[in-house]
Order: C-alpha cells, then sequence, then structure tokens
C-alpha cells in the first residue's frame, strides 16, 4: 500500500475542513434565504407523515386485535358477535338475534 507523506495528510485534512466549512455556509444561507422567501417553509414537513404513519400503524394493529378477539368469542362461545369501535374500548360486541313476535 501507497502512503502519503505527513505532510499531505495534513494538507488534505485541512482541505475537507475547508470544503465542508464552506458547504455548511453555503446550506445556512440557503436555509436562511428559504426562511426569509416563505416564512412557513421552516415548518418540517415531515411531522405529518410520521403522525400518519403512526395512526395507519394503531389502526392494524387494533384491526389485529379484533380479528384475534372475534375469533376467540367464534370459537368459545355460541353466541354471534361482530367488531365495532366502542366508546368503552369493546373491541366486539353480542348481538343478540331478534325474535319476530307471535
Amino acid at each position: 500500500m501507497a502512503s502519503n507523506p505527513p505532510g499531505q495528510v495534513g494538507f488534505q485534512n485541512k482541505n475537507r475542513v475547508a470544503i465542508l466549512a464552506e458547504l455548511d455556509k453555503e446550506k445556512r444561507r440557503l436555509i436562511q434565504s428559504q426562511s426569509m422567501n416563505n416564512p412557513g417553509a421552516s415548518i418540517p414537513l415531515s411531522r405529518p407523515a410520521v403522525k400518519e404513519f403512526r395512526d395507519q400503524a394503531e389502526q392494524q394493529h387494533i384491526a389485529a386485535q379484533q380479528k384475534a378477539a372475534l375469533q376467540h368469542a367464534h370459537a368459545h362461545s355460541s353466541g354471534f358477535f361482530i367488531t365495532q369501535d366502542s366508546s368503552f374500548g369493546n373491541l366486539i360486541l353480542p348481538v343478540l338475534p331478534r325474535l319476530d313476535p307471535e
């Protein structure tokens, strides 16, 4: 393997640091000019996407729980159940059949 002389390595490191500093300055300048032109542009746009993803994952988890509860109820009971969102947190509700009046 070829090795660089110690002076050249130091020069390359200084060069890299200078390039990174220049890129950082340019990035800050662009961000500042963008926020001046569009005051609302500084609001992160990724936040709603994270919330939507979390809500979707939560819905899938609830759906899986409802399915498991429904299968368990049908397997261990002679009644009839449906999945229903409840204000009390019930995943499934029993359904009572209507009898025709005689």
